[in-house]
């Protein structure tokens, strides 16, 4: 696996960092600007995050003077997988096709097994963890377990 690298867009990561951000401040409302500057995100393109974000319930949002936006939910209750599905839709896809659609002829037929296992696995991963764990620093010790590895940080 040494080289395999999780492509994670950048709609996915800054909306990741977004949400983080307004888990960590708590219930206070916080605008896209100042979103964008805690993580050096440019403008234009975080707000047509937020709106993905606010259309998938995640995040909420109001205008004017107190205006800004906060979660919806509680961060103990967003995984990180639901973030990357608001904005990215289904994880994993192979050539844009979902796993179990994939087939392959004769011998490579096994493949789509790889497939359905790998995204398993990210799924695993990416549902354990919620908000509320990484702003308290505290990873799932399962996911936690996984960094443990010195072949993981190659």
């Amino acid at each position: 696996m040494a080289g395999m690298v999780m492509r994670l867009s950048a709609r996915a990561d800054y909306a990741l960092r977004a949400a983080i951000e307004l888990a960590a401040a708590q219930d206070s409302h916080v605008t896209a600007e100042q979103l964008a500057q805690a993580q050096k995100a440019p403008g234009k393109f975080l707000e047509t995050i937020l709106t993905s974000l606010r259309r998938s319930n995640i995040v909420r949002s109001q205008r004017g003077p107190d205006g800004g936006f906060w979660l919806a939910r509680a961060p103990s209750e967003i995984s990180l997988a639901d973030i990357i599905r608001a904005v990215d839709g289904q994880l994993l896809g192979v050539r844009g096709e979902r796993p179990e659609n994939v087939s392959y002829p004769g011998t490579a037929a096994p493949l789509r097994l790889v497939w359905i296992a790998l995204r398993a696995n990210e799924r695993a991963v990416l549902e354990s963890v919620t908000l509320a764990d990484i702003v308290s620093g505290e990873l799932p010790p399962a996911v936690a377990a996984l960094t443990e590895n010195p072949g993981a940080w190659v």
